[in-house]
C-alpha cells in the first residue's frame, strides 16, 4: 500500500482483511511503498514519514503478525529500486502505455503533474517489487491482475535475453535434429504460437517434445524454452491471486475513497463514525417513511452484507420492502457492528503508537528478512546480465 494518508473501511475490507488471513496460509510480504507515493505525489513529501509510521501502526492493529509474515518498507530494501532500473533496459516504452491503468489515472487525476518517468514507470517498479521475492501468488482483486500480468511479461522477456547459454541457438538446432521429420512441424507451430498467441498450438508443440522419447531431457528443456520465447528462469512468473473484495461504499453512495471525503477511518472516533453513518444516504427513492424501499438501490445495504449476519440482512430485506422499519432503524444494528469493530482497532493501535521502539524493531527486522532474499534475487540477476565482476 501506498502511504497516502490515513487508512479507511474501504482499505480494510478491500486488502488488509484478505492479508491477515494469508499470512498463515503462505509466506507472505508486505510492505509500505513510499517510493510509489512518490509518483502522484512527489512535490510535497512533508507528511510521508508520519504516513509511513502511522500505516505501519495500523497494519499491526488490524491483525498482521510479525511472527507469521515480513513487514518492511520499499525503501529500505535498495534492491527495489535497483532491479527496476536494470529491468528498465529490456522493458519496451510501449508495453507501458499500454497500462489500463496510465492514462486512467491521468484522466483522473489532471491536477497532478503526471509527466514524468516515476509514472510512466511505476507498473514496472511494481513488477519489480514483486519479482524479487520469487512469489507463486500476488494477492489482486480484478482491477489489478493487468499488472500481474506485465509482470510476467518482464519476467519472461528477462529471462529470454538473460537466460540463455551462450550457444544456445547452436544447440537448439543439434536437438531440432533429434526431432527428425517433426521438426517441420514444432517450427510451424512455434510460429504460430510466437506471432499469433495460438495458445492451441502451444500445447500441440509442447505435446509433441513430451512424446519424444528421443529426445534428451536437457534438449527438451531447451526446446521448450526456445517454444516459449525463454531460456532459464531466473525471475519466476507469479500468478494472480484473485481475492474477493466486498463493495465498500463511502458515506455518499460512491466507491469508499480519500479523494472523494467520504471515508470512516480505521482509527476514527467512535461518536463520529455512528454520526456519519447516521447521517449516510440511503435509497433516493424512499422519501418518507412510510414510503417501502428497496435495499439494492441503497448503500446502506452494501454495508450490512459486509458486516451483518444472515438473520440482519433478512430482517433488513423484509422491513424496507414493507416500510416495516425506518432507515435509522436499519442503520442501528450496523452501526454498532461498524463501532466495535473500529473501537477494537484503536484499543490494539493506541499500544503500538505507545510503544514506539517496538513497532521500528519489528519494520527493522522486517526489512533485514526482506533484503536477505532480495539480494540473492539480484545476485542471481546480475550474474545472468554479466554484471557479477571478480
Amino acid at each position: 500500500m501506498r502511504p497516502s494518508g490515513e487508512l479507511h473501511l474501504g482499505n480494510y475490507h478491500g486488502a488488509l482483511k484478505n492479508w491477515v488471513e494469508l499470512q498463515y496460509q503462505y509466506e507472505s510480504y508486505f510492505f509500505i511503498a513510499d517510493i510509489h507515493a512518490l509518483t502522484t505525489g512527489y512535490e510535497n513529501t512533508t507528511q510521508l514519514e508520519t504516513r509511513v509510521w502511522q500505516m505501519v501502526v495500523d497494519w499491526l492493529a488490524a491483525g498482521l503478525n510479525p511472527a507469521a509474515c515480513t513487514i518492511f518498507i520499499q525503501s529500505r530494501v535498495p534492491e527495489h529500486s535497483e532491479l527496476h532500473v536494470l529491468l528498465s533496459m529490456i522493458t519496451p516504452l510501449s508495453w507501458l502505455e499500454r497500462v489500463p491503468t496510465y492514462k486512467d489515472q491521468q484522466e483522473q487525476l489532471k491536477d497532478k503533474d503526471l509527466a514524468t518517468y516515476g509514472f510512466l514507470g511505476y507498473p514496472l517498479l511494481q513488477s519489480a517489487d514483486i519479482l524479487l521475492y520469487k512469489p507463486e501468488f500476488v494477492p489482486v482483486g480484478e482491477d489489478q491482475v493487468a499488472h500481474v500480468e506485465i509482470t510476467r511479461e518482464v519476467a519472461r522477456r528477462f529471462n529470454f535475453v538473460f537466460g540463455r547459454e551462450n550457444d544456445f541457438e547452436t544447440k537448439v538446432d543439434k536437438a531440432l535434429k533429434s526431432l527428425g521429420t517433426r521438426a517441420k512441424l514444432y517450427l510451424e507451430l512455434r510460429k504460430q504460437y510466437q506471432e499469433q498467441g495460438n495458445a492451441e498450438s502451444l500445447d500441440k508443440a509442447q505435446a509433441l517434445l513430451e512424446d519424444n522419447t528421443r529426445l534428451t531431457l536437457a534438449d527438451r528443456e531447451r526446446l521448450l524454452g526456445y517454444l516459449e520465447g525463454t531460456g532459464r528462469s531466473i525471475l519466476i512468473e507469479p500468478q494472480a491471486l484473485l481475492t474477493a473484495t466486498p463493495k465498500v461504499p463511502g458515506l455518499d453512495g460512491r466507491k469508499m475513497s480519500k479523494s472523494y471525503g467520504n471515508t470512516i477511518g480505521l482509527r476514527e472516533d467512535p461518536d463520529s463514525v455512528a454520526k456519519k453513518l447516521r447521517t449516510m444516504q440511503t435509497d433516493p427513492a424512499r422519501v418518507r417513511r412510510t414510503d417501502p424501499g428497496n435495499p439494492e438501490a441503497c448503500p446502506v445495504w452494501d454495508l450490512h452484507k459486509v458486516y451483518s449476519d444472515d438473520a440482519t440482512k433478512e430482517w433488513v430485506q423484509n422491513g424496507c420492502r414493507s416500510a416495516g422499519i425506518g432507515c435509522l432503524d436499519c442503520k442501528k444494528p450496523l452501526i454498532e457492528k461498524v463501532v466495535i469493530e473500529i473501537t477494537a482497532i484503536r484499543t490494539r493501535a493506541q499500544e503500538y503508537e505507545e510503544n514506539a521502539d517496538l513497532v521500528r524493531g519489528i519494520i527493522a527486522e522486517g526489512c533485514e528478512k526482506a533484503r536477505e532474499v532480495a539480494r540473492q534475487t539480484l545476485d542471481e540477476v546480475r550474474q545472468a546480465i554479466g554484471m557479477n565482476y571478480r
